[in-house]
C-alpha cells in the first residue's frame, strides 16, 4: 500500500514540476507591424488642400488584385518585403500612372511573441506622371504608419 502511495505521490510532483515550469502565454502588447505606405493626395492648384481621386483603382504591378476602388484623398498600401522595389499602377478613368518605390529594408526584432517587423529605409518616389502631377516625400523611412509619407498632387 505504502508503494502505490509513492508512486502517487512521484506522479502528482511531476505532473506539478510540469505545470508550474509552463509559461503564461504571451500576448503581443506592442505594435510590430510592418509598416505600410501611407499616401495622401492635393489639388494641384492648390497644394494645402486634400483631393480625393474620384474612381481611384491601385494594384501591384504583376499581381491582379485591386486593392483600392474608391474615391479617396489618402491610402495605405503595402510594400514588397522581400524586394527592394514596389511597383503599382494607379489608375484614375482610363489614365494609368505608374508609381515605384524603391528603398532597403531592415528587420526589427520585436519579442519573442511579436517576432519582426520590417521597416524601409532610403525611400524613393519615382512616377510618369500621367495624371499624377508632381511627388512631395514626406520622409525617406518608413517605420510606422501614423502619417503620410508621400504627398501626391493631382
Amino acid at each position: 500500500m505504502k508503494r502505490n502511495n509513492m508512486k502517487k505521490f512521484c506522479l502528482v510532483i511531476v505532473l506539478f514540476s510540469l505545470l508550474s515550469a509552463c509559461e503564461k502565454d504571451d500576448f503581443c502588447t506592442q505594435n510590430p507591424i510592418t509598416p505600410k505606405l501611407v499616401l495622401r493626395f492635393y489639388d494641384v492648384t492648390n497644394k494645402t488642400e486634400p483631393k480625393a481621386v474620384e474612381s481611384l483603382y491601385v494594384w501591384a504591378t504583376g499581381k491582379d488584385s485591386i486593392l483600392v476602388n474608391q474615391s479617396l484623398d489618402s491610402i495605405s498600401i503595402p510594400l514588397n518585403t522581400i524586394a527592394t522595389e514596389t511597383v503599382y499602377n494607379f489608375s484614375k478613368g482610363a489614365v494609368i500612372n505608374q508609381f515605384t518605390i524603391t528603398y532597403t529594408t531592415s528587420q526589427i526584432y520585436v519579442s519573442r511573441t511579436c517576432g519582426f517587423k520590417v521597416n524601409f529605409n532610403d525611400v524613393v518616389f519615382n512616377s510618369n506622371n500621367t495624371w499624377i502631377k508632381d511627388i512631395n516625400a514626406t520622409t525617406t523611412t518608413i517605420d510606422n504608419q501614423n502619417a503620410a509619407h508621400v504627398q501626391i498632387f493631382h
